[in-house]
């Protein structure tokens, strides 16, 4: 943990720079070169303390000693000549290693102030090093301070969180231990501290022997984008011991240089950012995707032996975020390698960002045998969650810890874990998570017997509101043109809220559902729950509740019933499930105070409005091309594109399926994509079918149209695949004419003139000749490509309210879940 003084020198020693070297960067580099400086000479110091001699300032390099430096008689210019002699020639000295010289390589003072050098180094003078951690504290908050972190997605990892991860991965002396995004190898130091830890005697001796501390040395491998980076992680690993750290600077993203290397035990907390247009990975991946947060987990999770174990801090998208790379990613994960979860609170990478996390436990061979996963909440880490993080007593690591190592012990001996009931967690079987295809990893959701751990009595729903069971109108008399009372059948006519405008009408109404009830769907589906407003008359597949005001809000009682949807199931019944009256009576609700209801529909609705505001921005977003008058208009079926129609291999024929040859329908490009990337498909055709069918492959990077039934939805195969019938499909033959991805944002905007002439008897369809008629405006290249560019930004925005809207969703979960006596994961 960063300390204040340290801060405060670093701060000093920036505006003692600032005058001469205005350059961040340069500004880093020289407090670098001289806390490195320094430091060498503490060692030296320490040395020579216990017995032993300088190394790093010896021989003809002992005139450069830190005491020379600083000694009371030394005049400023001879300091600052002395001082520049020193780092330039520091890369000569025999006495340093390697790595040492090459942090000194090139190095120079870039002014020649001998006042600003002498207040630089005397505040440089006061760092004292008794251990290397505060290097990397010092480094790591003037990285801070320049933006470099937050910028790039790279928090720095608080070191009892990483302790943390640590002791519940347990590496091993005999393990391969790899950081993958190791900034500054905190992980790798942690990791080897506890091996040491773990092999000590009694007494405190090391039991390794050196054929082992030399394996245990060449066990640690860690990778970095930033040389920056890098370079202080060797630093901090051979100030640790390791005479030749293996720290690479690799891009673990999109380089396959390293892809066939594997470890034992993977630890990480990999950049949660991803810049601007995504990662440009490559095709190795299970999972496809340019978010580096799900890349990262993907190559963790496939990077592990098989008996391998992983710790990784990962954002809160990975947990619950809906698009099909973070589910894919979590259905990949649930079935093959993770046993646990743990919810780390918002603020722990304060100062840097209040980001919320969660902490990944995988274990390759414990997951493919256990059939339940843990879910551990933590609340205080040990420190407030404000900007300055200060040290308090609550502290639920120590117990999550206990409580983590008691599961993964119990799947270890193969025992039951069905019974395990943690303090701070839940156990939830696979099956569970897996049910609804979302494969969500926010604990709470996973939660049974709330009653028993509410804060607040549990009672019927019956006691505390009335329940009227709905009844339809005698044999069909209802009618569309708004004569009478307002008719509502079931749960296709609710909104997101509040019901949906009538389309029936009734003059002899049943059973009513006044302003402000809150209806609840009887059958085909059981328990979803919308809210009227106005008087209306509700049929058979409808129920209303009523809740009486002295004891129950309408809008607490709404929320409280929407998180319960999924536990609401019924009686299965002959064609369908249904509740009746009576058992909707007995569904018990946590009630509060009418004052703690009120406040948490307060916390609710503050939600939703942000929910309703991010939701305008995704559903009224509609890309715009400013087309210039001067662009040519370019037929499809000018000699730029090739249109290829696509084909279905016989279905009978078992040889020509589920073969490996990608094969796009519509189920490929969902309908609330505007324009669908195409990485992977639902379905294969083998080369035989390809060849006995009118199917064709179109080279990666073409743009594919649904043509039939479903017409317009638009996207861009990544990978070379085909496409059943239902496609026209444009191949771009000149790519120094036209990209991609602009193409396509033209034949967006023409989706209406293809519907509009569109023909058939049984289902519509534009034929290939009225699609290559069809004209797109063709601006220069480099007008394409800033138009794409500019789109593509707008396009991140709107990705950032999808994201806003799943968060808050969540934190709407989080704050009904707090009724039930914990917070949601």
């Amino acid at each position: 943990m960063l300390d204040t003084a340290t801060k405060r020198r670093i701060d000093t020693a920036r505006d003692i720079l600032v005058g001469k070297v205005p350059d961040p960067k340069s500004q880093v580099e020289q407090i670098t070169i001289a806390l490195i400086y320094k430091f060498m000479d503490d060692l030296d110091a320490e040395s020579e303390e216990l017995g032993g001699q300088r190394t790093f300032f010896a021989g003809e390099f002992a005139s450069y000693g830190w005491a020379k430096l600083m000694q009371a008689g030394l005049g400023g210019h001879e300091t600052l000549n002395l001082y520049a002699e020193a780092i330039a020639r520091m890369p000569e000295n025999p006495g340093i290693p390697l790595l040492f010289r090459s942090i000194f390589n090139n190095a120079y003072l870039p002014y020649r102030d001998p006042e600003t050098l002498r207040a630089f180094l005397a505040i440089i003078d006061e760092f004292a090093y008794d251990h290397s951690e505060r290097l990397g504290d010092a480094f790591e908050y003037l990285l801070s301070v320049l933006g470099s972190q937050g910028d790039a997605g790279q928090f720095r990892t608080p070191r009892h969180i990483i302790d943390f991860m640590v002791a519940v991965i347990d590496p091993k002396k005999d393990e391969t231990v790899l950081d993958p995004a190791c900034g500054t190898a905190g992980f790798l130091v942690s990791s080897y501290k506890h091996i040491l830890k773990a092999n000590t005697d009694a007494e405190g001796y090391s039991t390794l022997t050196p054929d082992e501390k030399g394996t245990l040395a060449a066990n640690f491998r860690g990778y970095d984008i930033s040389p920056d980076m890098v370079r202080l992680s060797l630093v901090n690993l051979y100030l640790h011991g390791f005479v030749e750290p293996h720290i690479a600077e690799y891009d673990t993203l999109t380089s396959e240089e390293r892809w066939n290397e594997y470890a034992d035990v993977i630890l990480a907390n990999p950049p949660f950012m991803s810049p601007k247009g995504g990662i440009r990975p490559h095709s190795r991946f299970s999972v496809q995707s340019k978010r580096s947060e799900v890349l990262f987990v993907d190559y963790i999770a496939e990077h592990l032996t098989p008996a391998g174990r992983a710790g990784i801090i990962v954002p809160e998208g990975i947990i619950f975020q809906s698009q099909r790379a973070h589910k894919q990613l979590r259905k990949l994960l649930v079935e093959n390698y993770l046993v646990a979860v743990v919810s780390l609170p918002a603020g722990v990478f304060q100062p840097y960002s209040g980001v919320k996390t969660s902490i990944l436990i995988l274990d390759r061979s414990l997951a493919t045998k256990a059939d339940h996963i843990a879910f551990f909440k933590v609340e205080n880490d040990g420190f407030d969650l404000g900007a300055q993080r200060r040290e308090i007593v609550e502290n639920d690591l120590p117990q999550v810890r206990v409580e983590l190592g008691e599961y993964l012990g119990r799947l270890r001996a193969g025992e039951a874990v069905a019974d395990f009931a943690p303090t701070l967690g839940l156990v939830a079987k696979k099956e569970r998570v897996a049910e609804d295809g979302e494969y969500n990893l926010s604990g709470e959701r996973y939660r049974e017997n709330r009653a028993r751990l509410s804060h607040f009595p549990i009672v019927p729903l019956g006691e505390v509101a009335e329940i009227i069971a709905g009844q339809s109108p005698p044999g069909k008399s209802y009618n569309d043109t708004g004569i009478g009372t307002p008719f509502h059948q079931g749960k296709t006519e609710f909104g997101r809220m509040f019901i949906g405008d009538p389309t029936k009408w009734t003059t002899e109404p049943q059973r009513f559902a006044e302003d402000g009830d809150i209806l609840m769907s009887v059958r085909a589906p059981v328990g979803p729950v919308n809210l009227t407003t106005q008087r209306v008359c509700i049929g058979r597949g409808l129920a209303a509740i009523r809740p009486r005001a002295t004891r129950l809000l309408t809008h607490y009682t709404f929320y409280v019933l929407r998180i319960l949807e999924s536990e609401i199931t019924g009686s299965a019944g002959a064609a369908f499930a249904s509740i009746n009256k009576t058992d909707i009576e007995k569904i018990g609700i946590p009630l509060p105070p009418l004052e703690v209801q009120q406040e948490i529909v307060a916390e609710i609705e503050g939600y939703q409005r942000v929910i309703e505001g991010a939701r305008a921005v995704v559903e009224n977003y509609r890309p715009q091309i400013a087309i210039d008058p001067g662009w040519p208009m370019v037929a499809l079926g000018d000699d730029l594109f090739s249109v290829e129609s696509g084909g279905t291999p016989k279905s009978g024929v078992e040889e020509y399926w589920d073969s490996g040859v990608p094969w796009i329908t519509l189920a490929d490009l969902p309908p609330d994509d505007f324009i669908t990337e195409v990485t992977e498909t639902e379905r294969t055709i083998s080369e035989d079918g390809l060849r006995n069918s009118s199917a064709k492959m179109l080279p990666a990077n073409s743009v594919v149209v649904s043509s039939r039934a479903t017409i317009g939805r638009i996207g861009i195969n990544r990978i070379p695949l085909a496409t059943n019938q239902g496609f026209k499909n444009v191949v771009i033959k000149d790519s120094s004419r036209a990209i991609p991805e602009y193409v396509a944002l033209a034949l967006t905007k023409l989706v209406p003139v293809m519907q509009a002439q569109a023909s058939g008897a049984t289902y519509k369809e534009i034929i290939k000749s009225r699609f290559m008629e069809l004209c797109i405006p063709l601006p220069p290249f480099d007008e394409q490509k800033a138009i794409v560019a500019e789109l593509q930004t707008e396009q991140a925005l709107v990705d950032a309210n999808r994201e806003l809207i799943e968060r808050f969703e969540e934190k709407i979960r989080d704050a009904v879940g707090r009724v039930w006596g914990m917070n949601a994961q």
